[in-house]
């Protein structure tokens, strides 16, 4: 069925001034695999931090056309997933305890 590490889903969470307005209506910010889609992500947050989702919104990010010494690049394309959850609450700045 979900044949794909939940980690390799899940990236890293998005710390900005709207996501984290957005932690107090349930709702967190993640930067995801772009091949990813909303029931893996869905099931890799409930398997990553033991919470239930409520629903899933997805947002593709273009890379930005950027100027080089050699010429013109372009930055990496990215997905975010915004996860509104059922209960529970993600503590996305915890890490070990020293």
């Amino acid at each position: 069925m979900h044949t794909k590490d939940p980690r390799d889903v899940v990236l890293a969470p998005v710390v900005s001034e709207k996501s984290y307005g957005l932690i107090d209506e349930g709702k967190y910010t993640f930067l995801v695999d772009p091949r990813s889609n909303k029931s893996e992500i869905k099931f890799a947050v409930e398997k990553i931090f033991s919470v239930k989702v409520d629903s899933i919104n997805t947002i593709n990010r273009a890379g930005k056309r950027k100027r080089t010494r050699f010429g013109w690049g372009q930055r990496k394309s990215t997905k975010r997933a915004i996860v509104t959850l059922k209960e529970g609450t993600i503590d996305i700045f915890g890490g070990p305890l020293s």
